[in-house]
């Protein structure tokens, strides 16, 4: 199966199933439409479907809105709804947990500032549990946060940042947020993907670093993410899908024209692409115009989603008091 780049397991699963018109053995979907949205969610239960679909055993909830990047207040809100409803539902975290959310990616750099925003959005606590010696609080979790930047910034792994606080903070639970990579434009800045397995920082735009995960941590590792950049192979790969079925609709049926058509496969059209823009394009991604004003919008919606589930006393109506 050729490799796409994607962080998205829905996307994973998508491709399999083109390549062979089947879902795959060892993967349990469940799929939620609503007006709005719809809900995805993946269970990779063993190492067959983990090899499948390219990823961890684990749950892979997405949540779809293709309004998500306008500027609608009452669908920002919705969504963050939902944001905490999905993370509520993982089970990871309960109303006494400590935890620590971590905003991975470069705050310099727009499309990759997602994890950061969020950051500076959550509603931290922990002081206030330091401070005034409490164990727990009936209204409020004990919520730490970090930006820890990238390699690039600090020359250190990510991962090894996070794991020196972990150890001195304790917490039972780490929440990463980062931007993501799509294979379709479509789905960049209207896609939420939350796990329960961890992350692999840069992983989407080719840059692997350290995984953030519960075996590197040493406490469970919940990851939100949102794409906000797409391959430009994919962009041009897709293009070149809508010329060839536009043609086919004007060939005649069995002429070699048409069946020369049908014979290319996706992996070879794909490859011969990569390989064509390699030389001028290596490594490029494409990310939309309005991006600066999006990532804030996505910014609150995550951000209103983690003080809602995190914290038992929170509801709507603060996070929003609270963040604008």
């Amino acid at each position: 199966m050729y490799k796409v780049r994607t962080d998205l397991a829905v996307e994973n699963r998508e491709i399999y199933k083109e390549v062979y018109k089947e879902d795959s053995k060892g993967v349990d979907i469940e799929k939620e439409e609503k007006e709005n949205y719809t809900v995805t969610r993946i269970k990779v239960l063993n190492e067959e479907g983990s090899k499948n679909l390219q990823k961890p055993i684990g749950t892979y909830i997405t949540i779809d809105v293709p309004g998500l990047n306008k500027s609608d207040e009452d669908l920002k809100d919705e969504i963050s709804q939902v944001v905490a409803k999905e993370i509520k539902g993982l089970g990871k975290s309960h109303p006494h947990s400590k935890i620590l959310i971590v905003g991975l990616g470069n705050w310099n750099i727009t499309p990759d500032a997602l994890g950061p925003k969020v950051v500076e959005r959550v509603l931290v606590t922990r002081q206030y549990f330091v401070n005034y010696k409490k164990e727990i609080d009936e209204t409020v979790a004990n919520v730490a946060a970090l930006s820890p930047g990238v390699m690039g910034i600090t020359g250190i792994e990510t991962v090894e940042i996070v794991k020196g606080v972990v150890e001195k903070v304790k917490p039972d639970l780490v929440i990463a947020v980062d931007a993501l990579a799509s294979r379709k434009m479509e789905r960049v800045s209207t896609t939420i993907q939350i796990s329960d397995t961890g992350i692999n920082p840069g992983a989407g735009v080719g840059n692997n670093r350290m995984e953030m995960t519960e075996k590197a941590l040493g406490v469970p590792v919940i990851a939100i993410g949102i794409p906000t950049v797409v391959d430009a192979a994919t962009i041009v790969n897709d293009t070149l899908d809508l010329i060839i079925d536009s043609l086919k609709k004007e060939a005649e049926v069995g002429t070699e024209f048409y069946n020369l058509l049908s014979e290319i496969s996706s992996e070879e059209k794909y490859s011969l692409i990569r390989e064509v823009l390699n030389p001028y394009m290596k490594n490029v991604v494409v990310t939309p115009t309005d991006i600066d004003a999006v990532i804030d919008d996505l910014a609150i919606i995550v951000a209103n989603g983690l003080n809602m589930a995190l914290h038992p006393g929170i509801d709507l109506k603060d996070v929003n008091r609270y963040i604008r």
